[in-house]
């Protein structure tokens, strides 16, 4: 039986896919801002909840965007 190796741990691209995962749910914020204008009451506490969910993982994605860059510099 031939057991596959585990790929190595590739971290070198972490710091850019964090940010552009920020940037990409900031943009994610902003249109469902510009649809509040046309949702009912319902919708907009609805896209109000999801976007401060947005917000707590923009939090940790920057939260983890430091410890990465951290551990960078400490190799």
């Amino acid at each position: 039986m031939t057991h596959q190796r585990p790929k190595p741990d590739d971290r070198s691209d972490n710091v850019q896919k964090l940010r552009d995962m920020v940037q990409n749910t900031i943009g994610n914020i902003e249109a469902a801002e510009e649809s509040m204008g046309f949702a009912n009451e319902k919708q907009r506490a609805a896209i109000k909840a999801k976007n401060e969910r947005r917000e707590e993982s923009i939090e940790g994605m920057r939260e983890e965007i430091h410890d990465e860059a951290a551990a960078r510099r400490r190799k």
